[in-house]
């Protein structure tokens, strides 16, 4: 004993359309409030003259974030 409507020509019963609205309604709601997908940060590009310096460089920048860890721990 369902509640029929007609949907496009078609006999719908009642409780597929409020599955329906409730898929709908959960699902955009997971859809908006998701976010979008998050970007790696890109560094900006060493200009070392030498590939000593480069090195040094990178090597500190990876001291430094070292530090910054176990700083906040």
């Amino acid at each position: 004993m369902v509640q029929m409507y007609t949907v496009l020509g078609r006999q719908v019963g009642s409780h597929y359309l409020s599955m329906g609205v409730l898929a709908a309604l959960f699902g955009g709601s997971y859809f908006a409030f998701s976010g979008g997908s998050k970007k790696p940060t890109q560094t900006p590009p060493i200009n070392a003259s030498s590939p000593d310096e480069a090195d040094f460089i990178q090597n500190f920048l990876k001291q430094a974030d070292e530090d910054e860890k176990k700083s906040k721990h």
